[in-house]
C-alpha cells in the first residue's frame, strides 16, 4: 500500500532475549545442534499461512530510498540472517519519474534482487520476500544470536532444520530460556488496528492448540460454542472459512455483526475491546481520513473490511466490498453501533480505492455528528 513503512523495532529482539537468557544461566558452548520445534500445530492451508515458528511475519523486508537522479538508490534490508543474500540494482531518476521496483528471489528464497527505478523526489518503498523456510531461518537466527550472546555452538548455523532428531516430549528436561509474550489482548489489538491478516488466521492456531489440537481447523468448532452458547447468537449469520475473512465463502450479515458488537459492550472486556480496532483520524487503518478539523475525530472505533480483485478485461481494480463495523461515540458519550458497506465498486488504481475507503470513513464521522446532534437536540 502507498505509504507503507517499518517499524522501529528489532525483529530479532525476541531471540537476541532468549539468547543472552542462555549464557546467563551459564550455558557458554553448545557441543551439538540447535533444533526449532515445529510440533505445535500444523501449518494450515491458508494465505496468509501460519506456522508454529515466525519471525518479522516470515517476510524479509526490502526499503528502498532514492539518492540523487543518476545513482544507485540506498538499500536497507531486514532481519539480515545467513544465508540470506539481497542485492539491487535499483537507480535513482530524476524527480516526477517513473518508481517502479522489482522483486525477484531464487527458489529457496535466500537470494533477493531488487530491480527498476525511483524518483528522487519519491518517499522510501518498501517491498517485501517471503522467507521459505521458517524453521531453518529461525535456527540460524538463532544460533547467530547466541554468538552474539557470547554462546558457541559447533554445529553448521545454516543448512535444514534436523527436526527428526527431537525427542517425543521434554519431561524432566530443565528450561534455562523463555520469551513470554504481552497478554493476547495486544495482539488482538495490533490484528483488528492494521487488519495483521497473518495473526487473524494464527488465532484460529492458537485456539485449537489450547484445546489441545493440533489442527487449526478444529478452531471453528470452538468458535461455533463461543456463538451459540456464551454470546447466545445465531451462527448462521457468519460463514468463515479462515480467520482474516480472506476467503470467498466467508461471510457476515450486518445483523450479525451488530449483535455481536452489543455482545461485546456487556462483557468485562469491554473498555478493552472498543478501543482495539482504528480509531478515525487517530490510528490503524483509518487514520488517513478526518485528520483536521473534524468533529468526530477519535469518536468513531471500527474495524474496515476490504475485499480487492483484478479485472483483467478492463484493466482495473474490482472492489467487491469495502465494509465498515463499530461503535460510534456521540460528544455526551453515548455508544451507538454501525455498519456501512460499499459493494462491486471498481476502482483505476490504489490510490483511487484509497478514495473509497476514505468515502466510507467520512461516511462514519457524519454518522457521528448527526448522532451526537440529535442528542444536543433531544435534551
Amino acid at each position: 500500500m502507498p505509504g507503507a513503512g517499518l517499524t522501529p523495532e528489532n525483529p530479532l529482539a525476541g531471540l537476541n532475549q532468549i539468547a543472552r537468557q542462555v549464557h546467563d544461566a551459564g550455558i557458554t558452548r553448545v557441543d551439538g545442534d540447535v533444533i526449532v520445534d515445529p510440533r505445535l500445530f500444523t501449518p494450515p492451508a491458508l494465505d496468509p499461512q501460519p506456522t508454529p515458528m515466525i519471525i518479522n511475519d516470515n517476510l524479509i523486508d526490502l526499503l528502498t530510498t532514492p539518492t540523487a537522479a543518476g545513482q544507485p538508490a540506498q538499500l536497507m534490508w531486514r532481519p539480515q540472517v545467513a544465508p540470506y543474500q539481497v542485492s539491487s540494482t535499483v537507480r535513482t531518476v530524476e524527480a516526477g519519474g517513473p518508481t517502479d521496483v522489482q522483486v525477484s528471489a531464487s527458489p529457496d528464497g535466500t537470494r533477493i534482487a531488487l530491480s527498476g527505478t525511483i524518483a528522487a523526489d519519491a518517499q522510501p518503498l518498501l517491498r517485501v520476500s517471503n522467507i521459505q523456510d521458517p524453521n531453518a531461518f529461525a535456527r540460524t537466527a538463532l544460533i547467530e544470536a547466541l554468538a552474539r550472546a557470547g554462546v558457541t555452538v559447533t554445529a553448521d548455523p545454516t543448512g535444514p532444520n534436523p527436526q527428526d532428531a527431537l525427542p517425543a516430549d521434554y519431561t524432566g528436561d530443565p528450561q534455562v530460556a523463555a520469551f513470554v509474550s504481552p497478554p493476547y489482548s495486544q495482539y488482538a489489538k495490533l490484528i483488528l488496528k492494521i487488519s495483521h491478516n497473518l495473526g487473524a488466521n494464527l488465532a484460529l492456531c492458537n485456539m485449537a492448540v489450547v484445546h489441545g489440537s493440533r489442527n487449526c481447523f478444529d478452531a471453528f468448532g470452538i468458535e461455533h460454542g463461543f456463538l451459540t452458547d456464551v454470546a447466545h447468537l445465531d451462527p448462521k449469520q457468519f460463514q468463515l472459512a479462515d480467520g482474516r475473512g480472506g476467503v470467498a465463502s466467508d461471510r457476515a450479515t450486518p445483523i450479525g455483526l451488530d449483535q455481536l458488537l452489543a455482545y461485546w459492550l456487556g462483557t468485562p472486556d469491554a473498555d478493552a475491546f472498543r478501543p482495539s480496532p482504528p480509531i478515525l483520524g487517530v490510528d490503524g487503518s483509518n487514520d488517513i481520513s478526518c485528520t483536521t478539523d473534524c468533529p468526530a475525530k477519535g469518536k468513531v472505533f471500527a474495524k474496515p473490511g476490504t475485499t480487492l480483485g483484478i479485472d483483467e478485461l478492463n484493466q482495473q481494480i474490482a472492489v467487491g466490498a469495502q465494509e465498515e463495523a463499530g461503535y460510534l461515540q456521540t460528544d455526551d458519550g453515548c455508544l451507538h453501533l454501525f455498519y456501512i458497506g460499499v459493494t462491486g465498486a471498481a476502482s483505476p488504481d490504489i490510490p483511487s480505492f484509497i478514495g473509497i475507503f476514505d468515502d466510507v470513513n467520512q461516511i462514519s464521522a457524519l454518522l457521528q455528528e448527526q448522532a451526537s446532534a440529535a442528542e444536543h437536540r433531544a435534551r
